[in-house]
């Protein structure tokens, strides 16, 4: 086999993933602009299929069903966009500046800094879960994995807060954990801002300064 034959067939291999990576994008980004705009159940497949400009197989191919789509448009919302949600966790750039920062004061800050933009992404998904939970079961499934990732971020941050002295001396991880779970739920954060009319950056504030205060030592 000659070596133009075989840079050729490397060449089409990497368009095709590179295809197939847009494709699964250009799916994840029309589902959440059609679930935040008309809900769960008042999306469907083909909705979505004519939106991205796929057939309808290829989203099943690509998700298995709606509610794993679903949780991938969450998934996205949370890490700021569908290419970012497939890098490993600690491979985002705002998680690994909030990891690397030795600070455990502008640790908390930092992460706080996220939490806005991502509760304003998610806000119209969590209702429209909530909304379709009673009518689609699989959907609860979704809801239970997505809190549990949470809180197992949660405690790796606790932990890492542990790791460097920085918690109060009687508050264990998993209460720490709790604390931080908690706290940066998308309900505190509806009740605040959405219900009560704070804005993101007293939002913000408050949360930096209860994190601070409820969970690093005064050293």
């Amino acid at each position: 086999m000659s070596d133009a034959v075989k840079t050729s067939r490397k060449y089409d291999s990497r368009r095709r993933q590179q295809q197939a990576e847009r494709t699964r994008h250009d799916i994840v980004e029309s589902a959440h602009s059609l679930f935040a705009d008309r809900g769960y159940i008042g999306t469907t497949m083909t909705d979505i299929a004519d939106a991205a400009e796929v057939a309808v197989e290829t989203i099943y191919r690509g998700f298995g069903s709606k509610a794993a789509l679903f949780a991938e448009v969450v998934e996205a919302a949370v890490a700021g966009g569908a290419q970012r949600a497939q890098r490993p966790i600690d491979q985002r750039p705002a998680i690994r500046a909030v990891m690397d920062e030795p600070d455990p004061r502008l640790q908390i800050e930092r992460y706080v800094a996220t939490q806005p933009g991502i509760h304003q992404r998610l806000g119209p998904l969590v209702h429209a879960l909530r909304a379709a939970a009673d009518v689609e079961e699989q959907l609860a499934d979704v809801w239970e994995r997505l809190e549990n990732q949470r809180l197992d971020g949660m405690g790796r941050f606790a932990q890492l807060l542990a790791d460097r002295g920085a918690l109060q001396e009687d508050l264990s991880v998993e209460d720490a954990r709790d604390v931080l779970w908690t706290l940066n739920s998308h309900d505190v954060y509806d009740k605040l801002v959405e219900q009560r009319g704070w804005t993101a950056q007293h939002y913000q504030r408050w949360l930096t300064d209860t994190l601070t205060f409820a969970l690093l030592t005064s050293n």
